[in-house]
């Protein structure tokens, strides 16, 4: 869903939201509710011997519910990306709660670029990645996203329905580099 916001008689965009979504994360979540289930089941119900002692069952219990907490966590926080392009910044919130959270002023946005194809293999996978070669990314499904190079050298890249959109009104907004030499 993308949604522009219109200011004056201009129709200039005053803000512009896009998101992309990723519904197979949901059944990643399920698995971490399930590991955290099977925790509290075998915390309330363990049939285990007192032989053995108490340190396996308690091991058991708090692997499952770390692992289970450490799944739904981490796939929930990257169901989808939004973001947001106002006159001076884009932000970049992921997942329900909007964490992580990445604010770039569009001052430090020397070109931003669409591409067609993003795909989570090429980043290793879903969710906030960074690789040497290619810069940091928010990567929560394959298709379009959008790229940015910053002033500094670093490439941001973000997966995100009507990509070409966001890129054009990023586009509007960049300011033309100063040429070398002129006061500020």
């Amino acid at each position: 869903m993308n949604d522009l916001h219109r200011q004056g008689s201009h129709g200039e965009i005053e803000t512009w939201h896009g998101r992309a979504t990723n519904r197979v994360q949901w059944v990643l979540a399920l698995a971490g509710a399930g590991c955290i289930a099977l925790g509290i089941l075998l915390a309330v119900d363990s049939a285990w011997s007192s032989s053995s002692g108490d340190a396996p069952l308690i091991m058991s219990v708090v692997g499952c519910i770390a692992a289970g907490l450490l799944i739904l966590f981490g796939t929930l926080a990257f169901v989808h990306v939004s973001l947001k392009v106002d006159s001076d910044h884009l932000e970049i919130r992921c997942g329900h709660i909007g964490l992580p959270r990445r604010r770039i002023p569009l001052d430090e946005v020397v070109r931003a670029d669409f591409v067609s194809q993003l795909t989570p293999r090429h980043w290793g996978g879903w969710g906030y990645r960074w690789r040497p070669e290619k810069g940091t990314a928010v990567i929560v499904r394959r298709g379009e996203g959008v790229v940015l190079v910053l002033g500094d050298g670093h490439i941001f890249t973000v997966t995100v329905d009507d990509a070409e959109t966001a890129v054009a009104v990023i586009r509007d907004r960049l300011r033309p580099p100063r040429p070398t030499g002129t006061p500020v």
